[in-house]
């Protein structure tokens, strides 16, 4: 069966409507364009991401339904809370953005890795612009785990998470949740439901009720220090 696509011209900077996204595949949109920071901020403002091989044309997609976090109802489970204090491992915002994007595309396999090159330089550039931010999980002044993704108002784009040891990734998210609320934040926007996410308590959103969602806290905003570099877990003798 023939796929018809939108292609886009890297000198015209648009996108189609989500809603004209496909069902099969679910979300695909469009292809072509750039990775510059201008498209792909348009991209996260109207619920749209890339996602594509490195042997791939840039594919853009808005999947529906959404997978999506409420970081005010976000409960870890009674097994993470445990481990959480026997282990104590520390976590903070914004401390090592490039290494986590870095450690997010080589911790998986060859034919998990959708995170080029080329989108690694564009996510890091990001970072430096302010717009991409990133949670790190320590252990003995190591890096064992975090996330990142892209602040789009009172909205956390998450793009990716990696652990080097059990529960970083989970704990990453769980303190994340906390900061994120108590700063304002309203929403984190999963992409893909998969068994990791549905464990960790993730709702599915359909793509009208995420658009609008999305168009409504684009325009909020946070509690100005939110993604200054910060610690927002130290082990217990270090804590004021």
């Amino acid at each position: 069966m023939a796929i018809y696509l939108t292609e886009l011209d890297s000198d015209n900077l648009w996108f189609p409507s989500p809603h004209e996204a496909l069902h099969d595949p679910n979300g695909l949109l469009a292809y072509g364009g750039d990775l510059t920071h201008e498209r792909l901020l348009l991209a996260y403002q109207h619920g749209i991401f890339p996602w594509y091989s490195e042997d791939d044309p840039i594919l853009w997609w808005s999947p529906s339904p959404r997978a999506v976090f409420d970081p005010k109802t976000f409960k870890p489970s009674k097994s993470l809370k445990k481990f959480q204090r026997k282990h104590e491992y520390q976590v903070s915002i914004n401390m090592a953005t490039e290494t986590v994007i870095e450690q997010c595309a080589s911790t998986r396999s060859a034919d998990e890795t959708w995170l080029t090159n080329d989108m690694q330089i564009a996510y890091k550039k990001l970072a430096t612009m302010g717009h991409c931010h990133s949670v790190e999980v320590w252990q003995n002044n190591k890096i064992i785990g975090g996330l990142y993704g892209i602040s789009i108002g009172q909205v956390f784009c998450g793009e990716s998470m990696f652990s080097l040891k059990t529960n970083a990734s989970k704990i990453a998210l769980w303190y994340f949740c906390q900061h994120f609320t108590a700063m304002r934040g309203k929403l984190i926007d999963c992409q893909v439901m998969n068994k990791h996410l549905k464990s960790l308590g993730a709702m599915e959103l359909e793509r009208e009720e995420f658009i609008q969602s999305l168009l409504s806290l684009k325009q909020e905003k946070l509690v100005a220090s939110s993604y200054k570099p910060q610690w927002i877990k130290l082990s217990s003798e270090e804590n004021p």
